[in-house]
């Protein structure tokens, strides 16, 4: 009997999961039945914005954290697809920064060449995943929200993609509950023209309050406090941006600090992270660990050491996205084939420990950026995904962090050379802090 492999989520992981089985069978290989559950209406995990937060229209909590106005924060050069460029997708060489419309278009069409949309069923949240030991067998119970349906099947495999940039970490300070304006967490952010004219205070020091707060500013908020807990981000920041310790409390619309200062605030925004989380598991299932870059219990930051027939994708924190998404694809979807042999658990939590072990002696981003550029490398050398060369990306990733801090506001502006295939890209019709109109359309104009 066909095997069966149950995909959980159809974003930049599980996408990458469906072409790389599609791959497999192009050259031949005889490949398991493929089910990929996805709870939105269409592919593209977060880059699939919607205007909704809080619950959507059949009372599910909304997946997507994607705001308007959002544009790549790094440069596309160091996500691309090694299988499928941005020219060959657009056509033509585009800018280094697209904004979200322009990388969910990409997103889409590589898996909409590849055929795969008929593997889906969208609208279709997993609710509940379980295994039996004596049959060897996952039984995944799936809810079709458009016919209010559910349903059980049993598979071989399953392959967690659903992501852990969809529920918030939420954390509360003394006045939240009187303050007299609008506490949100980023998550709800959608549209920073909500903020045009007011003093916006922000929780965080990580790149959603980089990014939330330079959104603000663009749109016309008066001011932008950002709070950090450890450090500054220490940025150039305009003039209207400043940094302050903690917050300690709030009383009416007064924010108070560690320093000793306060700032009156019409509005405070929690960019202070995700958890991972997946209900739909049971406890022995399930991945329980904080945002970091080599999380324990995943061989190879993929296969689920304490029951191998279970992988997940893309649960890192995260330099390298699409192009390590692919290579955690590749090797998972390698494995299932027999293509690679597993080793015993004690060896699998062997490796994991060396990998943690090297993580915790990493001190800066430049670091961060060259481990987890070595753990992409060796997936890729494990399978057949085309090889790229990790040490270009790891200085693209170095050029971008010297544009940020020579200029936060204008390292949009710069442009790369593409990895995959040698073309520089040519610079944006309009400088990012006077490029109002995000859309494809916009963008891919030539001025």
């Amino acid at each position: 009997m066909k095997k069966r492999v149950a995909v959980i989520g159809a974003g930049p992981s599980g996408t990458a999961v469906l072409r790389a089985f599609q791959s497999a069978a192009a050259k031949g290989a005889d490949i398991p039945e493929v089910v990929c559950f996805e709870k939105q209406e269409d592919w593209g995990g977060l880059w699939n914005y919607t205007w909704r937060t809080g619950l959507d229209e059949f009372g599910e909590p909304v997946h997507g954290s994607m705001y308007r106005y959002l544009w790549s924060n790094g440069p596309k050069e160091c996500l691309e697809f090694a299988d499928y460029t941005f020219e060959e997708h657009f056509g033509k060489p585009i800018a280094s920064y697209p904004p979200r419309a322009v990388l969910w278009d990409y997103i889409k069409g590589r898996v909409e060449k590849a055929g795969v949309r008929g593997w889906v069923r969208f609208r279709t949240p997993v609710r509940n995943v379980t295994y039996d030991g004596k049959s060897g067998k996952f039984t995944v119970v799936a809810h079709n929200l458009p016919k209010d349906q559910m349903t059980s099947e049993e598979f071989d495999h399953v392959i967690v993609c659903s992501g852990h940039f969809s529920v918030p970490n939420v954390p509360e300070f003394p006045g939240f509950s009187t303050f007299n304006g609008r506490v949100l967490h980023s998550h709800d952010f959608r549209d920073a023209l909500e903020f045009k004219g007011k003093d916006i205070l922000i929780i965080g020091r990580s790149y959603s309050a980089e990014d939330v707060g330079s959104q603000c500013y663009k749109y016309g908020a008066k001011s932008i406090t950002s709070s950090y807990r450890s450090k500054p981000m220490g940025f150039k920041w305009p003039a209207n941006w400043e940094e302050k310790p903690l917050l300690q409390r709030v009383e009416n619309k007064t924010a108070y600090f560690k320093d000793g200062t306060s700032k009156e605030v019409d509005a405070i925004i929690l960019c202070t992270g995700y958890l991972h989380t997946f209900p739909f598991l049971e406890d022995s299932l399930r991945l329980k660990t904080s945002n970091r870059l080599w999380p324990l219990d995943l061989y190879k930051g993929v296969v689920w050491e304490h029951n191998p027939k279970l992988h997940y994708i893309g649960m890192q924190d995260q330099f390298y996205t699409f192009n390590m998404f692919d290579a955690q694809a590749w090797y998972s979807r390698d494995v299932i084939l027999g293509r690679i042999a597993l080793p015993a658990k004690a060896e699998m939590q062997k490796n994991s420990a060396e990998w943690r072990a090297r993580e915790e002696t990493l001190e800066d981003a430049e670091q961060m950026i060259w481990f987890q550029g070595d753990y992409t490398k060796e997936l890729i050398d494990a399978t057949d995904y085309p090889s790229f060369d990790i040490e270009t990306v790891n200085k693209t990733f170095m050029e971008w962090e010297h544009h940020k801090a020579e200029d936060i506001m204008g390292f949009r502006n710069n442009s790369y050379r593409s990895i995959m295939t040698g073309t520089m890209s040519p610079k944006h019709h309009t400088p990012w802090l006077q490029a109002m109109d995000d859309s494809l359309e916009s963008y891919l104009q030539t001025k």
